[in-house]
């Protein structure tokens, strides 16, 4: 989609870069599909603060997207682009040859008019959905099932890639490789979108002043050094304070690993980075 620069008349539009919509639909699409989000501000259900730095902002409205894609069988047509206030991808609204309509992740390079189709195996083409191993070795998919049957898991945000990389010796699983660098199993009736995530310049999106963040829901985050010593390893102490090893507000060492997932090592062949001591001596 790209991105829209300012002249920098004001210190605010200068370095700002905005999205460009011009390619979406105007409207905000079907309101069946769509459905009341209540505003949390991070809070769970007892009322505590279990995600920080969320509050306020504009409200929004959840849409429905079809992560499962099993229509098989039946040809759907791109009626529109859609713009999503929940995530960095945009949305493909489908149109079914039942009359039937969906939102799906709008990979790239799909339009208005194009035709799709979710089967077990069918066309190598952008917005199809097929079991992952069907897809050749070295095609670009995204919106892949961890589950079978559970919905998408994996690369459903703006310029997301994985790439196939071929079916497992016992042909219960497929080899894939994340984005971040990670190559996992996924299960071979899993299924795939080919294609990468549209919106991909989301990245060089600069905001340019704090009340776009506001706007958006997000609160502003304190420094460590600035608390007291109660509440962060950082804080108190009499001017500025020597840090050391930096550490984050439950007192983890920046860096430390927290993932318990037990259950899915197996399914990691190769983690996004290699294990090593931060502090080592060398």
């Amino acid at each position: 989609m790209g991105v829209k620069e300012f002249k920098p008349t004001t210190s605010t539009l200068r370095g700002t870069k905005l999205e460009d919509r011009s390619m979406l639909e105007k409207d905000s699409g079907p309101k069946s599909l769509t459905i009341a989000k209540k505003q949390k501000s991070g809070r769970n259900n007892q009322g505590r603060i279990t995600v920080r730095h969320r509050g306020g902002g504009y409200k929004r409205r959840v849409r429905k997207i079809d992560f499962k894609r099993d229509k098989f069988g039946i040809e759907a047509k791109v009626l529109g682009l859609y713009f999503d206030p929940n995530r960095s991808a945009h949305l493909a609204l489908l149109q079914y040859a039942d009359g039937e309509k969906r939102y799906i992740i709008a990979p790239r390079g799909i339009k208005v008019g194009s035709k799709v189709i979710s089967n077990d195996v069918t066309d190598i083409l952008p917005g199809n959905a097929m079991r992952i191993k069907n897809i050749p070795s070295g095609t670009i998919v995204h919106c892949v099932e961890s589950k079978v049957g559970m919905g998408a898991t994996f690369g459903r945000s703006a310029g997301q890639a994985i790439v196939v990389q071929g079916i497992d010796p016992t042909g219960k699983y497929v080899q894939i490789k994340m984005p971040s660098g990670e190559i996992r199993l996924v299960p071979a009736d899993a299924m795939a979108t080919i294609g990468q995530v549209g919106n991909e310049e989301k990245i060089n999106v600069k905001l340019g002043k704090a009340g776009r963040s506001r706007n958006l829901g997000k609160r502003p985050v304190v420094r460590g050094m600035a608390m007291h010593a109660v509440e962060h390893p950082h804080g108190g102490g009499e001017g500025r304070g020597v840090v050391g090893r930096a550490k984050d507000i439950w007192g983890h060492r920046v860096g430390t690993r927290t993932r318990k997932n037990k259950r899915t090592d197996k399914l990691i062949i190769k983690r996004r980075r290699t294990r090593q001591r931060p502090f080592a001596k060398k």
